[in-house]
């Protein structure tokens, strides 16, 4: 069993006629409006209610979110347990090394800040002010942005 607040994993058996309620876990789209040192706010679309939550609550990925970027926030009995960044994001570099001319060498390199202040591995062609499509999944440049 896995419990969905603190990530455990236990081990159990059961009996195969016992019954168990269902838990229902809400998965609510909110947008991300600002932080405030370890907390994050978040409004919720339909209420325009903003929900602060602690920044152990958020994932590695989360780093790639910017200000007005929509998240899917799950909690169970109204307490969060979770929030799940946008899949994919376009951000700009703000800072890497020039591209040159002909770098065109597969799998090769460098890294770079995007505007939210993370940093990611791109390829050598990609430039300062160049939009790029990320995975937040992985951390991962996918492709320039068109």
């Amino acid at each position: 069993m896995k419990n969905v607040i603190t990530g455990a994993v236990t081990e159990t058996s059961f009996n195969p006629t016992e019954k168990f309620e269902n838990a229902y876990v809400d998965r609510k789209d909110m947008e991300y409006s600002y932080s405030d040192g370890d907390l994050y706010y978040f409004m919720d679309l339909e209420t325009y209610e903003l929900q602060p939550i602690d920044a152990s609550m958020l994932p590695d990925g989360f780093k790639f979110v910017k200000e007005n970027m929509t998240c899917k926030v799950m909690s169970y009995k109204g307490n969060v347990f979770g929030v799940e960044p946008p899949n994919f994001v376009e951000l700009e570099i703000t800072d890497t090394d020039p591209g040159f001319k002909g770098d065109t060498a597969t799998n090769v390199t460098k890294p770079a800040t995007v505007e939210t202040g993370a940093e990611v591995k791109v390829p050598l062609f990609i430039n300062p002010g160049d939009r790029i499509k990320i995975d937040t999944r992985t951390g991962e440049y996918l492709e320039r942005a068109k």
